[in-house]
């Protein structure tokens, strides 16, 4: 399938470059498929091809669990709807960079960033506006001049000054009339969030009533809806991955989870509707609700999952 060997391809990338990879979230729903860590970079991966498949609400759910684990959301695909993406340049879905796995493999592996990204209408580039003035003022060209001889008015060459953004084919022009180099590589890892951040709303029901009682402990609590975790939930500095549900899907989940809390640095837990003998599954405390209702504060339930 070609799930299956996009995934493949980005985990055999992620450990070139010298990322430790989570198990494949391969339960559903799922905002995400990867999580990989490298020193101080933490990647929350969805594989999508087309790009398109990723939904407002992946990318929302995926924003979410990137935003509190301190970590970067990112999109590996092949295509979108309609081409196949190029190799070198970012596309974005609701805010979220989106790039093809030779990308990837450039970006993260030979350090090479790309140069372009995609917009309505085309390809373009980032003009490095401070380089671009040093150029012409040194050749003592004033606006008018510059714009005169690439065939647009000075508004435009002060707005490239300014930092907007060109074809590819007038960055050409620029970098071959200075024979120097303008264009401005992009930075997968710089990301600013489109979302408001707030928690996923959810409906009332055992799991959700079960949760809450990490808020009587004092955690703060974000939900989320295609997760493999239903929660996270954070305790001064420490952030626990929750699951929550029947004895049977919190025990398939528990595994998977604790796996993700390794790659993540955090702690994990399931929270079981019915009540259950306390164990542990791999990294994951499991633990019934009224149980977990008798604790008293957050580091007790944290001593529990350390020990």
């Amino acid at each position: 399938m070609v799930q299956d060997r996009l995934v493949n391809k980005a985990v055999s990338v992620l450990l070139m470059a010298g990322f430790a990879c989570s198990e494949r979230c391969n339960l559903r729903p799922r905002s995400f498929d990867l999580v990989a860590k490298r020193t101080d970079v933490l990647l929350i991966i969805k594989v999508a091809s087309p790009i398109d498949n990723v939904s407002e609400e992946i990318a929302r759910d995926l924003d979410l669990v990137a935003t509190h684990l301190g970590g970067l959301p990112l999109i590996v695909g092949e295509r979108g709807r309609d081409a196949e993406l190029e190799r070198g340049a970012v596309y974005l879905r609701y805010g979220i960079a989106a790039v093809h796995p030779e990308t990837l493999y450039d970006y993260f592996v030979e350090n090479v960033p790309p140069l372009v990204y995609a917009s309505p209408g085309g390809l373009y580039v980032n003009i490095d506006g401070d380089v671009l003035r040093a150029l012409r003022e040194c050749r003592n060209l004033s606006l008018g001049d510059l714009g005169h001889a690439l065939g647009v008015s000075r508004r435009t060459i002060s707005k490239y000054e300014a930092g907007m953004g060109t074809t590819l084919e007038m960055a050409v022009k620029l970098e071959e009339f200075f024979d120097a180099e303008v264009i401005e590589s992009i930075d997968i890892l710089r990301y600013a969030s489109h979302f408001e951040q707030e928690s996923a709303p959810a409906a009332p029901g055992p799991e959700v009533a079960a949760l809450s009682a990490l808020q009587r402990l004092g955690l703060e609590l974000h939900l989320l809806r295609r997760a493999p975790f239903q929660a996270m939930a954070h305790y001064e500095q420490q952030t626990i991955l929750a699951g929550c549900g029947s004895t049977q899907t919190v025990t398939k989940r528990a595994g998977l989870i604790g796996n993700l809390s390794e790659i993540t640095r955090t702690y994990a837990v399931c929270v079981t509707i019915e009540e259950v003998r306390q164990k542990r599954i791999g990294r994951t405390l499991l633990i019934g609700s009224e149980a977990l209702g008798q604790l008293e504060d957050g580091h007790e339930l944290l001593d529990l999952i350390g020990a």
